[in-house]
């Protein structure tokens, strides 16, 4: 790392990854730069493609469409977001976001705080919630989600 902290990522820069909900580039974190509060990642979701039923148990996150539209769950409440809208979800709530659509769907997760006292941190972050019979049966009527494949 240079003498200065790290200001700036440039997308050749971004963290790039693969989870089984979307193909991520990672533009702020600890290891980018010096960041101890904020997380920034750039999420790519496949149509008909989902990141279901979870939480985040010390972490708030906002999550920002700039591309296509999401059938985004804060608790039991959902809204269809479109680009430029957003969802603020408490540290612990329980939330997912699915893209029922036919287009990709492109959004920024913004989680905070970045770093987590050592206590905090072994805590598994995301927890799936999905298989739980309170979730699980939220979307009967709607489109089956899919996860990337491996």
């Amino acid at each position: 790392m240079p003498d200065s902290p790290a200001r700036f990522v440039q997308i050749d820069d971004a963290a790039r990854e693969t989870n089984a909900w979307t193909n991520n580039e990672w533009l702020c974190r600890p290891d980018l730069v010096e960041a101890e509060k904020l997380l920034l990642v750039r999420a790519n979701m496949a149509p008909m493609h989902c990141h279901p039923f979870h939480r985040h148990p010390h972490r708030e996150e906002i999550i920002y469409v700039l591309y296509g539209r999401a059938e985004q769950w804060v608790g039991e409440e959902c809204r269809i977001l479109g680009a430029g809208e957003m969802a603020h979800i408490p540290a612990g709530v329980v939330h997912a976001t699915y893209n029922p659509h036919q287009e990709p769907l492109v959004f920024l997760a913004i989680l905070s705080p970045a770093k987590l006292p050592d206590d905090l941190a072994e805590v598994p972050d995301p927890q799936d919630v999905s298989s739980e019979e309170k979730w699980a049966g939220l979307r009967q009527e709607r489109p089956e989600c899919r996860m990337v494949e491996g």
